[in-house]
């Protein structure tokens, strides 16, 4: 295709940015239909979390075999065939009759999530300008984002359209075939070298220079995923069974009250530097997790909504200064690399805590559950607050100075100010 016709680069980074929040909407659009399928298909809070939870382990699988592929491939290539693969997921949906179909369509879901989280995540940084590199900004809000309007767009589907499950899956395959095809209108932004099946092998990948801050922000990194995993997994069934109210729209709004305020907070903090974005997310983080507690004792759903919200503003800040720190300078080679390990974290945190809660869950009672995994959350959003401060006082900054031998090879990840 003649160079003409590709788009222009502020054309192509805006264009990547709307097929990274449409593709993480998808993977949203799940959670308020659970319920419906429990309730078709008659299935516990188990197998509920575990359906939600090999999406996360399909996705972990392809982020660390195929997140740093198009550092070698280029981007291109990685991106069609994973639209293709999502297209595939959708029709997946489209035709389940049954757990086994389910568990399919999640599994190839997560794998083509997976690809492009981290390719998508690569070729925002790539194409952002670096007067105004929004790329980290765009990464760390895109996930609240998508999943809120996957959310409450299926919530309310579920609750006033007949055949909701058609008319989601059926658009949505449409939708991905497309993307596929504009693809072809992107620039490659990332240049072919060698090493592509070396990189195939499954590794996540902290370059040494960034290592220190990745460990610094990982408490953070934890808690925030691990409790967007329980909201996307059992928030409609905690509005349903503890506090009484079985509406799919009002499932679906609690997650968007928690992933749609993330986006508030990422731009509230967007001019800040990433490590004060990181201090002061972590600790609104834990004010809203304790304000949930609270909601949970007394039974309060005015107070749980309110704690979501000031919950996702803390999420959407630490997760913003969590990117922004840790990618800072990363050498072109390394982006996709890096990215991969940061989802690779934040995928682990989001399944394996929720799947345990649904087994417990079980056993004990979701309210008990609940309660337990608040406090877990609060603790480790604590560890994180005290862990920065402690690693700031030491070293001064966590941001590692530019490599000075490769100065074209870096793109900084910081926010604009």
């Amino acid at each position: 295709m003649p160079v003409s016709r590709r788009l222009p680069p502020t054309a192509a980074f805006w264009s990547v940015a709307v097929l990274l929040v449409l593709m993480l909407a998808a993977s949203g659009v799940p959670s308020p239909l659970y319920r419906v399928y429990q309730e078709e298909f008659g299935f516990s809070s188990g197998v509920l979390t575990t359906i939600f939870g090999i999406y996360a382990f399909a996705l972990l699988a392809s982020l660390l075999v195929v997140g740093g592929l198009s550092d070698h491939v280029g981007r291109r290539p990685v991106l069609i065939g994973a639209f293709l693969l999502e297209a595939a997921a959708m029709v997946a949906f489209l035709v389940a009759d049954g757990v086994g179909w389910l568990l399919a369509a999640r599994v190839v879901q997560g794998l083509a999530t997976g690809a492009l989280t981290s390719t998508l995540g690569a070729s925002l940084l790539d194409l952002q300008k670096h007067e105004r590199p929004l790329g980290a900004f765009i990464n760390s809000a895109s996930p609240g984002l998508g999943l809120s309007i996957g959310a409450a767009g299926a919530g309310l589907l579920v609750q006033f359209v007949p055949s909701p499950t058609d008319w989601v899956f059926g658009v949505l395959t449409g939708v991905f075939v497309l993307a596929a095809a504009g693809t072809f209108l992107l620039p490659e932004s990332s240049p072919r070298v060698p090493g592509a099946l070396a990189s195939l092998r499954p590794r996540v990948h902290v370059p040494p220079r960034h290592r220190k801050v990745f460990l610094v922000a990982l408490p953070i990194l934890l808690a925030c995923w691990s409790l967007g995993g329980f909201y996307a997994s059992l928030g409609p069934s905690l509005v349903a069974d503890v506090f009484g109210i079985d509406n799919h729209v009002v499932g679906g709004l609690l997650i968007l009250a928690l992933n749609g305020t993330g986006i508030l907070g990422s731009i509230a903090l967007r001019t800040s530097p990433p490590e004060r974005a990181l201090l002061v997310g972590s600790l609104v983080f834990v004010g809203g997790v304790s304000g949930t507690l609270g909601a949970l004792f007394s039974g309060s759903t005015a107070v749980l909504f309110a704690s979501a919200v000031v919950t996702g503003f803390g999420f959407g800040a630490a997760f913003l200064g969590a990117v922004a720190t840790i990618t800072h300078g990363v050498a072109a080679g390394s982006r996709a690399g890096l990215l991969a390990a940061v989802f690779v974290v934040g995928y682990l945190a989001f399944s394996i805590p929720a799947i345990a809660a649904g087994i417990a869950a079980g056993e004990v009672g979701l309210a008990r559950t609940a309660e337990t995994y608040g406090v877990v959350v609060l603790l480790l959003g604590l560890a994180a607050a005290v862990g920065l401060l402690r690693a700031r006082r030491a070293a001064g900054s966590l941001i590692p100075d530019p490599l000075p031998e490769h100065p074209d090879r870096l793109a900084p990840a910081q926010l604009p100010g």
